[in-house]
């Protein structure tokens, strides 16, 4: 068993053939799929989605390349949002620097704003963090000292201080298929020093297809490929990274049933 913590299903990538998207996952082995949200005011669509399949389950959240559009987040709104029941976690959310002149101020805000949501909730906080690792680290450790809340760093590609970082206040770190590129050794060396217990495997599909389907649109089903490099990582068979992978997905994303028990109430 498999799980992709972090896909975008509800993207247009997907409409013509998203009802095979999921049966491919399923026949790879995938056992839950969690599409994260990038929008709030779009929640309602990405729920749906969660609502149409028993294996699909999504979260709410305003991705940081929103900031210019929504400068300021609707906290109790967010929140009443996370009660849907198939919805998991919150975000993606956190800074992103990539493109010049993004308004770090709000930015800041509303990244704060959704670690008072995952507080609030229980919920855990999907975090996106690109080319902002002092001010990413420097918020993290701020806001845990308020108070604790648990986290993911999703789609790592960071630093190997921003990993420790994260790692010393408890969050848990997710590799995508950048891991399996040919110039990911750097990545890959970060990858060997998590705790197996504090680790994550996803897609971010339709992104980052893995080797051998690099130059494709990624899909659940890919999240395979990825879990046998992380495997050869960290020396372990793949079933056993599978199997813990699995394990810690279903521990931090306690919201969402395991497969046996959803199974055993459809029955």
């Amino acid at each position: 068993m498999l799980i992709d913590s972090h896909c975008h299903l509800d993207f247009p990538d997907f409409t013509v053939d998203r009802d095979g998207v999921v049966q491919r996952a399923r026949a790879a082995g995938v056992a839950r799929m969690i599409s994260i949200s990038t929008r709030i005011d779009r929640f309602g669509e990405i729920a749906a989605l969660a609502e149409a399949y028993p294996e699909v389950f999504c979260t709410v959240g305003e991705h940081p390349e929103n900031v210019r559009e929504a400068p300021e987040t609707d906290l109790d709104r967010l929140v009443a949002l996370a009660a849907h029941p198939k919805c998991v976690g919150i975000g993606e959310a956190g800074l992103d620097y990539h493109y010049p002149g993004a308004p770090r101020d709000a930015a800041h805000r509303v990244f704060r704003s959704h670690i008072e949501a995952a507080r609030r909730t229980g919920l855990p906080l999907v975090i996106h963090s690109r080319d902002a690792d002092a001010d990413m680290a420097a918020i993290l450790r701020d806001e845990m000292g308020k108070g604790p809340f648990k986290a993911v760093l999703h789609c790592f590609t960071s630093s190997l201080e921003l990993a420790e970082a994260g790692l010393a206040l408890g969050l848990s770190i997710s590799f995508s298929g950048i891991v399996t590129f040919k110039n990911s050794q750097a990545l890959r060396d970060i990858a060997r020093t998590v705790p197996m217990d504090r680790l994550l495997v996803e897609t971010d599909a339709p992104f980052l297809a893995p080797v051998p389907h690099r130059g494709r649109r990624n899909e659940p089903a890919f999240v395979a490929a990825t879990a046998a490099v992380l495997a050869e990582v960290k020396g372990v068979s793949a079933a056993t990274l599978a199997a813990r992978t699995s394990a810690n997905a279903l521990t931090l994303f306690d919201k969402m049933p395991p497969p046996a028990a959803a199974e055993a109430a459809a029955e």
